[in-house]
């Protein structure tokens, strides 16, 4: 069978079995939308094999707000999303903003196997 004409199989985050006790998997959206999640909450060096992946949004939660701080977040976070999923997405508009606590990411996308449009908020706090 060749990989055009293989059914697309996700697997689904977190890891888990499926109802037969094989692992889930997730529709292409959903998959993506997960593959988002990972690098945006991921910090860089906190992956063995990949130490480069990641945007380290977490690690700025209590730096002190400021517009360039903001300013920083979007392209380090729009850098990061172009080299590790822009074969998978179009990125069309994306805002980040920091609270008291917590980081909060306004995104939206296209995902380029659909051609469907996402807007999505991601929020992230530190553990």
């Amino acid at each position: 069978m060749s990989s055009r004409t293989r059914p697309r199989t996700d697997i689904a985050f977190p890891f888990r079995p499926d109802r037969r006790g094989r692992t889930a998997h997730a529709r292409p959206d959903a998959h993506v939308h997960h593959l988002i999640e990972q690098l945006l909450f991921t910090s860089p060096g906190e992956r063995v094999m990949r130490p480069d992946f990641g945007c380290g949004l977490l690690d700025l939660v209590f730096a002190p707000h400021s517009p360039e701080l903001a300013s920083t977040l979007e392209l380090t976070v729009q850098a990061s999303l172009q080299r590790w999923l822009g074969d998978l997405i179009d990125v069309l508009a994306l805002d980040v903003y920091g609270d008291e606590d917590a980081v909060r990411v306004e995104l939206s996308y296209v995902v380029r196997a659909t051609g469907v449009r996402h807007d999505e908020e991601f929020t992230g706090r530190p553990a």
